[in-house]
């Protein structure tokens, strides 16, 4: 059975934890206005997310941002839990500099979204505390669930980077070294490079070796991996600021507004405008 917090101004969902004992639910495409995070205690599964196939087993947990498309589905029996919050109710991006989640447990560009659990204990003690505070209704409720929350993601981030080190390659060769190249070009150029072939000249390789070494280490294209980086920032600039979607394009390298907009809409599922209306804030930037 699912605990739920709904926020009283506007209806929608604040904050839920749910123990699972299938993945029913998660067995057709889907998009959420609001973080998810599944635990899955399995034999094996297999996880979609956007529209990448992995196939998993054992303890994993799976980090998901607001409207990115994900399916998870096993022939075996799964448990585990499932924990929302809606960005109203905690903030990613105000909290970056003291969580690294954004470009790493959520909206990672190039990394995976999900990483083997090592300590599950952990993260069962901390469900099991926003559990009994959910039962409550005591006052600083929504501070305390904070609190858990934070706990829970730092222990995610450092876990996560555990599991990131053990998936990088112990010899560096000319091919990773390319590859490092090309997600620093990306880093540094996303607002005016926007092409494969512009960042094959930019590190002397032909189009069709960085398409190989990108397939070959990260199973992107290297048109997806440039696209979500200005994705990222494109959902960054519309959740925290009040910006005009014209003046975030310009930004970005989009002369045309409604083509970005298209773009946007194509790699999201949902407009510029539907997005900030439903996960961010649209609030005046403050002097």
């Amino acid at each position: 059975m699912a605990k739920i917090i709904i926020d009283k101004q506007n209806g929608e969902l604040a904050f839920r934890l749910e123990e699972l004992n299938d993945l029913s639910q998660f067995d057709h495409l889907q998009r959420r206005n609001y973080y998810s995070i599944v635990l899955l205690c399995g034999i094996s599964y297999e996880l979609s997310v956007d529209f990448q196939n992995f196939k998993l087993q054992g303890n994993q947990m799976i980090c998901l941002a607001p409207y990115q498309p994900f399916m998870i589905r096993s022939e075996e029996k799964c448990q585990g839990y499932l924990l929302n919050f809606h960005p109203d109710f905690f903030c990613t991006y105000r909290h970056q500099n003291e969580i690294e989640t954004e470009g790493f447990l959520f909206n990672n560009f190039h990394g995976l979204p999900y990483f083997t659990v090592n300590e599950q204990s952990l993260f069962l003690n901390l469900i099991d505390q926003i559990s009994k505070e959910m039962d409550k209704d005591s006052i600083a409720q929504h501070e305390v669930l904070v609190a858990f929350l934070k706990v829970f993601l730092i222990e995610a981030v450092r876990q996560k980077k555990q599991f990131d080190q053990q998936l990088t390659p112990r010899t560096s060769d000319s091919k990773t070294e390319i590859l490092q190249n090309l997600v620093d070009a990306i880093e540094s150029n996303y607002c005016k490079l926007h092409s494969p072939q512009e960042y094959a000249d930019e590190l002397s390789v032909s189009p069709k070796t960085l398409a190989g070494i990108v397939k070959k280490y990260l199973n992107q294209t290297t048109s997806s991996l440039i696209s979500n980086r200005i994705i990222i920032e494109a959902k960054r600039e519309l959740y925290l600021t009040s910006k005009p979607v014209k003046q975030i394009a310009a930004f970005l390298g989009y002369d045309d507004e409604f083509y970005f907009s298209r773009f946007f809409k194509k790699k999201v599922g949902v407009s510029p405008d539907i997005y900030r209306k439903t996960v961010g804030f649209a609030k005046l930037e403050s002097n």
